[in-house]
Parts: C-alpha cells; sequence; structure tokens
C-alpha cells in the first residue's frame, strides 16, 4: 500500500480516480516537467528527467491497479485463478507475487504476513489463494521478465 500511496500522492490522485483522470494528470505533470522545457540549466534538467520519470511510473502503475483496467482483465484473471496452478511465488514488504503455470503472474497488495504464512502452509495453497487472497487485495497482472534463452548456431 505504501507504493500505490506513494504514486497518488505523487500525481495528486484519489482512490476512485478513473483512467480518463489519470490520463489528464498525467499530461499536465508531464507538460510541467518535460526536460526539454529545461534547456537552461543542467541541474534542472537532471531533476526534470528524475521526476519525469517516477511521473511516468507512476502513471503506469496506477493504471494497471485501476478498476477499469481490472474489469476488461477480469475474464482472463478468472480463468488463470481458477483454472491454472500456482508455480511459485513471493513475498517482500506485504506484496505477494504468484507465478501461475499458464505463464501469468500478479501481485498482491497490502497482504498481512500472518495470511501469507497460513497460504504457505496451507495443504492445497491454490485453494487458499482462492478464498482469501483473490477476491481480497488489489492486485495486478505482473510480467515476469524472460531470461535470455541461448541463441542457437
Amino acid at each position: 500500500m505504501k507504493k500505490i500511496n506513494e504514486y497518488r500522492k505523487l500525481l495528486g490522485v484519489g482512490e476512485n480516480a478513473e483512467l480518463k483522470d489519470l490520463k489528464t494528470i498525467y499530461r499536465n505533470l508531464m507538460k510541467d516537467w518535460h526536460p526539454d522545457k529545461f534547456q537552461d540549466s543542467h541541474e534542472h534538467k537532471h531533476l526534470a528527467e528524475e521526476k519525469s520519470k517516477h511521473i511516468i511510473e507512476a502513471y503506469h502503475f496506477l493504471v494497471s491497479i485501476a478498476p477499469e483496467t481490472r474489469l476488461a482483465n477480469f475474464a482472463a484473471y478468472t480463468l488463470t485463478t481458477t483454472t491454472s496452478g500456482i508455480e511459485s511465488f513471493d513475498y517482500k514488504s506485504s506484496i505477494l507475487q504468484i507465478n501461475f503455470l499458464d505463464g501469468s503472474s500478479y501481485e498482491y497488495f497490502a497482504v498481512p504476513k500472518p495470511l501469507y504464512i497460513k497460504f504457505v502452509n496451507a495443504p492445497a495453497p491454490g485453494r487458499f489463494a482462492r478464498r482469501h487472497i483473490y477476491g481480497s487485495f488489489i492486485y495486478r497482472s505482473f510480467n515476469k521478465q524472460l531470461k535470455a534463452e541461448p541463441e542457437m548456431v
């Protein structure tokens, strides 16, 4: 949740911000902080580059967890969570990442550590996740970085 709150604060949006509002705010902030506006000072240009990177990152992240985005991808998400087994998972700072056998990966935010421990110790982690995780937390699709395969010569 910390990451979500930081990004919302950076863009100045609330929890219920719609995609069109996010897009408008993003465009206005990028107009204000675009590095090309700061050609006179190297220091200001560098600051604008860093600020614009953070704005872009925040925008893409908030779009990925927006209700409209989740609704648009709900059928694929439901198919994955109901038919595909869990390949692996990782937990860091209350973010649970679950990788599915179909290649999909999702991040779940603000998952309490005691719930994660129950998930790990559950006799059927997939069933536990369907009951206690999938519909209970803000999530987003998370693409794993694919390992580069060696070229065939």
